[in-house]
């Protein structure tokens, strides 16, 4: 692949080289070729969600098996809200190099569809994409932001469906009678199709289609996310009428429907014979939805959806590749979104860009437990704004490691452990080891800081833009 030049998100120009990641060449080029990825990330449901991670109200059994056939990582995070997520999980970089409004992809960045794509792989995208535009008409300054983001025809994906493609008033709906875009064709269906459903299709469509190339098929999910309503296994389905009602007790219906889902995929993909050279991961954009309580090993978990605590950042991550991934494993290593770019880099056996500050660390080492530096911190610059239902947001950023949080304000936590626990210490009455990790981190947010910021990230704003 020769050079290419592209205006960055932080305005300058820069030479789209490449730097080698051939870390594992070795051990992937003895198979022959390059596996398929099928990357799935759930929207709204953190680790309290899942019975492999000691959650009990839920039913996910497709997905505790995917962990206990393959490995599943204690210590992932992603951003506390779904565009930050989204945005960093796909550019590899920290939301203040590349962030502008929620809701909006910078049309100058470059995608892992991008990258994949160059590296020789077919690539697909189905399910939700909220990146192009999302300010309502009416909202103020929105005139600002409206259709500024990145157009899902110039992600790098070969083929695309998915629900919120344009303007926020145009989405439709993402459950009954959906809306979607679908290789540049807006569809509407009748009630009696289901939005979830009409993804896993397309994909399974796609794969049976380009099975004898490698495959990179990126997956947001829909579910969980609010409204709650009934799916096609509730009972209140059969009722078309019923189809919309909203209601928080439809929540445990829509997990355990994004469960079947992620089972038919993998069954999809036994059956097109691909399996073995197909690795499955799991993820999810952020904690579960502020409303909803789950019990997690036996203790009651308030969602912490859009909130910088444990329960709205700490999250699913799984693993399973048959017979490349050693099943029945767990993994305490570090991973936050900004990782996936690199490490699915590594996995094509190709490179990435040498003059583009990507933030992230490939754990491609830590799903075959062979030796090598893993991430000693996770940074996090969070602000959401501007944007539609952004006024009760403010900026947070700090850093955590697998025992403390720092936050640049000084605040301090205490998040040892497995679960969500996060106590605040007093830092006037610290020991010598927590005074030691409050430097450590107080040290990564200083590193991460540096580098090229992004012009909206270095404004304080409000919900409509306006400086404060």
């Amino acid at each position: 692949m020769g050079r290419r030049t592209l205006a960055s998100a932080h305005g300058e120009v820069n030479s789209y080289r490449f730097a080698s990641v051939f870390l594992l060449l070795p051990l992937l080029a003895s198979e022959g070729s390059k596996p398929n990825v099928l990357l799935i990330m759930a929207d709204d449901v953190g680790i309290d969600g899942f019975g492999c991670y000691g959650g009990t109200s839920y039913h996910t059994p497709h997905i505790d098996k995917l962990a206990k056939e393959g490995l599943r990582f204690t210590h992932a995070y992603s951003q506390p809200l779904c565009t930050p997520t989204r945005v960093q999980i796909m550019t590899g970089r920290y939301n203040h190099r590349n962030w502008t409004y929620f809701g909006i992809l910078d049309p100058r960045e470059r995608t892992f569809g991008h990258m994949m794509k160059d590296a020789g792989y077919k690539t697909c995208i189905s399910g939700k994409w909220q990146l192009q535009s999302y300010d309502p008409p009416d909202f103020p300054n929105a005139r600002l932001r409206r259709g500024k983001g990145m157009k899902v025809t110039e992600a790098g994906f070969d083929e695309h469906c998915l629900f919120h493609s344009w303007h926020t008033e145009d989405k439709g709906s993402r459950y009954a009678g959906p809306t979607y875009y679908k290789n540049e064709k807006l569809v509407t269906e009748g009630k009696d199709k289901y939005g979830p459903d009409i993804s896993v299709d397309f994909i399974l469509d796609f794969m049976k289609r380009n099975r004898q190339k490698p495959m990179f098929v990126y997956y947001p999910m829909a579910l969980p996310h609010w409204p709650m309503v009934p799916t096609p296994d509730s009972e209140e389905w059969k009722d078309p009428g019923n189809r919309d009602e909203e209601d928080l007790r439809y929540f445990s219906d829509m997990v355990a429907y994004m469960d079947k889902l992620v089972g038919r995929l993998t069954s999809g993909i036994h059956e097109l014979g691909i399996r073995r050279n197909t690795l499955v991961l799991f993820y999810s954009d952020n904690g579960t939805h502020l409303e909803v309580t789950s019990t997690l090993n036996g203790k009651q978990v308030q969602g912490g959806k859009a909130t910088p605590s444990q329960t709205g950042i700490r999250v699913p991550l799984i693993a399973n590749w048959p017979g490349r991934i050693k099943g029945g494993r767990t993994s305490s290593d570090l991973v936050d979104a900004s990782d996936f770019f690199p490490t699915l880099a590594e996995l094509a056996q190709t490179k990435v860009p040498a003059e583009r500050q990507i933030d992230g660390h490939s754990f491609a080492r830590s799903l075959f437990d062979k030796p090598g530096k893993r991430r000693d911190w996770c940074f996090f610059w969070y602000d959401p704004r501007p944007g539609w239902d952004k006024n009760r947001f403010s900026r947070s950023v700090f850093a955590l490691d697998h025992n403390y949080k720092l936050f640049s304000d000084g605040r301090f936590f205490d998040v040892r452990g497995t679960e969500m626990r996060e106590t605040e210490l007093d830092v006037g009455r610290l020991g010598a080891k927590a005074r030691q990790a409050k430097e450590k981190l107080r040290r990564a947010i200083s590193e991460a800081m540096k580098g090229p910021i992004s012009g909206h990230a270095l404004k304080v704003v409000d919900a409509f833009g306006n400086p404060l």
